[in-house]
């Protein structure tokens, strides 16, 4: 949805995912959206090795600097208190927060080569209203957005005086391959709970992030945007 938004505003996009042949598929429709361009690089960003060769490619390709990064890769885990793996809580926090560190770790000097004064370049990181309020048996989960979010704002403070911002997107529910059963199950529940009666469009978080990355999103900083329709404020009955 994001990528689709960008491309569609005539930006040249470097999407990547674990899956080659989705990665590849997916970046041939969204160039067909343009007047922007879609760019497959695949990577498992579970894995150090892969974090550093997709950086090394973006370098090649972009040696002029790169405007804006947005983390968007993460995975979700649910089960009761007693039965919660260990192997959950490692994967979710090295995907969903540390490996977001170090890939904007390998990234920073092409943002520092984009960035100036007037228009700095852009660290966009996806987090969740999860990470807002309370979620029933996704500890993990749950977690690891709160602090996604909390970390963003430590990197803002680092990162500002390099002229690069950082913020949090927080979504409330959208169609997604995560939220598929999710909405299955409880889809109408979700719909009721949201004060606008709906669940979130793709024009919704892709205008988000494109506000922040644009020049009316320069002099926001170290923020955690909702967007959610209201649902981690409905009073609940």
């Amino acid at each position: 949805m994001i990528a689709t938004g960008f491309v569609e505003n005539g930006a040249r996009v470097y999407i990547s995912s674990r899956s080659a042949d989705v990665c590849n598929k997916v970046a041939e429709e969204l160039t067909e959206h343009g007047p922007g361009v879609c760019i497959s690089l695949p990577a498992d960003l579970q894995n150090m090795s892969d974090i550093e060769k997709l950086a090394e490619a973006i370098s090649k390709r972009e040696p002029g600097g790169l405007d804006v990064l947005i983390n968007n890769a993460g995975a979700s885990w649910g089960a009761s208190i007693d039965e919660y793996p260990e192997s959950a809580f490692n994967k979710l926090m090295n995907l969903n927060v540390i490996n977001v560190f170090f890939l904007t770790q390998k990234l920073m000097p092409l943002l520092q080569k984009k960035g100036t004064f007037d228009c700095p370049s852009r660290i966009i990181n996806i987090g969740s209203i999860a990470g807002i309020v309370t979620h029933n048996n996704m500890f993990a989960y749950t977690a690891s957005k709160a602090s996604l979010h909390h970390m963003s704002k430590t990197m803002a403070i680092a990162l500002g005086p390099r002229h690069i911002t950082v913020n949090s997107v927080a979504p409330g529910v959208f169609p997604s391959s995560m939220t598929k059963e999710l909405l299955k199950r409880d889809g109408e529940n979700i719909v009721q709970g949201n004060l606008m009666n709906r669940i979130g469009r793709p024009n919704d978080i892709a205008g988000a992030c494109i506000y922040l990355a644009s020049r009316a999103g320069s002099y926001v900083n170290g923020d955690v945007l909702v967007v959610d329709g209201g649902s981690s404020i409905a009073p609940k009955l």
